[in-house]
């Protein structure tokens, strides 16, 4: 069986490696024994060590030794750091984008800049902020906090901050933008749009792409959109592949705009395959980019890949030859939902301790449900422990009846998961009801 390298170790990480194992033997470097991953590693016939990923001299002897001949990196961090430049360099076939590939997701304006040239008309007013002058400039624009401030390298989803959500006034949003400019030199002050919110996501072979289901992200702390911003609390999509407030004109619109900047991307030589996710803005007056991320989202990526009809190791393999089409990436008319269970300091506070908490998985299976792993790891029977402050574990439900499905997720939590953890209880409500 052929072998494949998935390096990663989050929840997002937890649904490659049951999709991978399912063709390949899985591989994996692992700061931590991530249950999800362990198990799919051990099924597949693979094998993991405990190290680091970031380890260049680590990975490159672990796939050396064991004569690993695939590679799928879908970690903005280590996307950055250039893993996938690292495998491509040691003969794998990749799945994922270079380090300069990927920096249409670890600088804002790069990806910016890039929008502009092809579709001005998506792009929000914005300043690129390089020095406190500007900023001072910037923000003189404004009456008020009716702005965005987003910092320009990779914040793991909880770096943007929204005036009058995140800040209140002009000074506190100021005084935000400075130290993100004092940071990396750069900061984006954009004009805060009406509009909803979504995502599409696609994969792609570095010519054409396939779009995925379209999901939709609940990414705040707490019910009713308050509290920070996180690394999204839950995830569902419908069954018709689009959102309630989307036609398929939308979606055709921003797949425009990501095809086009993967040509773009690719033009000299070829830096990006994987998967490409644009966020964007329906406005009153038109779709607006709000910016490119260059990998699956979490828990986005649950949600699709549980759509996915095609195996997932026949579309790498497509994604390699560079004959990716709709015909050979299918999704199924399923609709899914995805909730996450984090520690109660999650996002809000910092732990003093491991967050310890029970769980028995077979009764989540039992109830017809898939369990992902994030930052946690076992320490005895049905017994885990956090290994960071951030989301522990996902569960998610696939179906026709979207409301069914909800339904059964909540009631799984509530009748199985430890009361010490955390979720959002009202994924689903607007448009499940």
């Amino acid at each position: 069986m052929k072998k494949c390298l998935l390096l990663g170790n989050g929840g997002r990480e937890a649904v490659l490696a049951e999709y991978i194992s399912k063709g390949y033997s899985l591989y994996s470097v692992l700061p931590y024994e991530n249950p999800s991953i362990v198990d799919a590693i051990k099924e597949s016939g693979g094998k993991y060590i405990l190290g680091s990923p970031f380890d260049k001299e680590l990975v490159s002897k672990f796939i050396t030794e064991e004569k690993i001949e695939f590679c799928v990196v879908s970690s903005d961090n280590l996307l950055q750091e250039g893993l996938i430049d690292l495998a491509g360099s040691l003969g794998l076939k990749v799945f994922g984008p270079t380090s300069k590939g990927a920096k249409l997701e670890w600088s804002k304006t790069y990806a910016l800049d890039i929008v502009k040239q092809l579709k001005p008309e998506m792009v929000i007013k914005n300043f690129c902020v390089t020095s406190k002058e500007e900023l001072e400039e910037a923000i003189k624009v404004y009456e008020n906090d009716e702005f965005v401030v987003k910092p320009e390298g990779l914040t793991g989803g909880k770096g943007v901050k929204v005036g009058g959500i995140h800040f209140k006034g002009k000074e506190e949003g100021q005084a935000y933008a400075t130290a993100c400019l004092e940071e990396s030199g750069r900061v984006i002050v954009q004009d805060k749009v009406e509009g909803s919110e979504f995502t599409v996501m696609a994969l792609t072979d570095g010519k054409n792409i396939v779009v995925t289901p379209i999901t939709f992200d609940y990414p705040y702390r707490y019910e009713n959109d308050k509290g920070p911003g996180t690394g999204g609390m839950g995830c569902m999509s419908f069954e018709n592949g689009l959102l309630p407030f989307l036609d398929k004109s939308d979606i055709d619109e921003c797949a425009d705009l990501i095809k086009k900047t993967i040509q773009y991307v690719n033009k000299d030589t070829m830096e990006f395959t994987g998967v490409i996710y644009g966020g964007f803005f329906k406005c009153k007056d038109g779709i607006r980019f709000i910016e490119f991320n260059a990998r699956f989202g979490d828990p986005e990526a649950i949600n699709v890949l549980n759509a996915l009809e095609t195996p997932f190791t026949e579309v790498m393999e497509h994604i390699i030859k560079g004959d990716l089409s709709e015909e050979n990436c299918k999704f199924s008319n399923n609709s899914t939902f995805t909730v996450y269970m984090v520690s109660k300091e999650y996002a809000v506070g910092k732990a003093t301790e491991p967050c310890v908490f029970t769980l028995n998985p077979d009764k989540i299976k039992q109830a017809g449900l898939k369990l992902y792993f994030a930052n946690a790891k076992q320490i005895g029977e049905n017994t885990y422990t956090s290994v960071s402050t951030s989301r522990l574990f996902a569960i998610c439900g696939t179906g026709k009846n979207l409301d069914e499905i909800r339904k059964k997720v909540y009631d799984v939590i509530d009748q199985n998961v430890d009361t010490k953890l955390d979720y959002r209880k009202d994924i689903g409500n607007i448009y499940v009801h």
